[in-house]
């Protein structure tokens, strides 16, 4: 079986790494950002959709990049860095493989932006490679992930575990009337806490319409609020995301609880001294 799309890029970008979501992986880098074509889901809430669903012509035709071009164009941009991101990396399977495998070599580090659709196998020979995770839980309903994914919530789960191994974030995006229950946001929360432990971060993503759900209006602020005041019961840090607030989006230590890392926007004042916290000393979880 072959890879058609090894090779095939769809957009190129540097990034804040904050944007994939990851705030406690190096904050304030700037990532090497490469994504291709195709997803394993079929969300109509999308803002990929032209590069995930759409069909494309010729794609087969396109211009091929090899790994090492992508690590030289890394280095060209000074990232230190780079992001598998905007469609599913995990379809692209042998393509990041072969990039991550050769980065570490050039010591250069790898993060993936994912839906955690993978199954266990491939996932322990690329997890070796890869330095730091988002995944995006669509859901803790498997309902959900039937009805509007095309998927299963277990699958994803399990990978979660796995991925824990390096540097896991989850983002969860809360569409109005569809997942934002609090019954759903606690079970959730409390899954995390018990599995994947409560320095495990969470970001709690607006919902803006989009692609076949324009008709769904955006998610208010104050649920997103609802949504972190609940999660902060089992977890340590809990971030909304796609609204404008430093407060809620800045790094605060568990134990003094000061802001160590200050976020507005993209613009990062990180605090912290190798990793803890400049005021009482406590470790700060995450990569610095």
């Amino acid at each position: 079986i072959k890879l058609m799309t090894y090779g095939i890029i769809s957009s190129v970008n540097i990034d804040p790494i904050e944007k994939k979501p990851l705030y406690h992986f190096y904050p304030g880098a700037t990532v090497f950002s490469i994504g291709g074509y195709g997803c394993n889901f079929k969300c109509g809430w999308c803002q990929n959709y032209e590069i995930s669903t759409e069909r494309f012509e010729n794609l087969f035709d396109g211009e091929r990049h090899t790994p090492a071009e992508v690590v030289k164009k890394c280095k060209e941009s000074k990232s230190k860095i780079i992001a598998f991101t905007y469609n599913e990396p995990t379809i692209w399977y042998e393509y990041i493989y072969d990039i991550s495998k050769l980065a570490k070599k050039e010591r250069i580090k790898t993060v993936i932006v994912t839906n955690g659709y993978i199954n266990a196998e491939p996932l322990k020979k690329l997890i070796k490679y890869i330095d730091g995770v988002n995944v995006d839980l669509k859901s803790f309903s498997a309902e959900f992930y039937k009805k509007n994914c095309a998927g299963k919530l277990k699958p994803v789960l399990e990978a979660l575990k796995i991925y824990k191994q390096k540097w896991l974030e989850v983002t969860n995006l809360i569409i109005p009337g569809m997942n934002d229950s609090e019954k759903e946001i606690k079970e959730m929360s409390k899954w995390i806490l018990e599995n994947l432990g409560k320095e495990t971060p969470l970001h709690f993503s607006r919902f803006y319409p989009m692609y076949k759900l324009t008709h769904v209006k955006p998610t208010t602020k104050e649920t997103l609020i609802k949504a972190r005041k609940i999660a902060k019961k089992f977890l340590d840090y809990v971030y909304i995301g796609n609204v404008q607030d430093t407060e809620m989006n800045s790094t605060k230590c568990p134990k003094c609880k000061k802001i160590v890392i200050e976020r507005t926007g993209y613009t990062v004042y990180n605090k912290t001294k190798k990793g803890k916290c400049p005021y009482c000393g406590y470790k700060i979880a995450g990569e610095f």
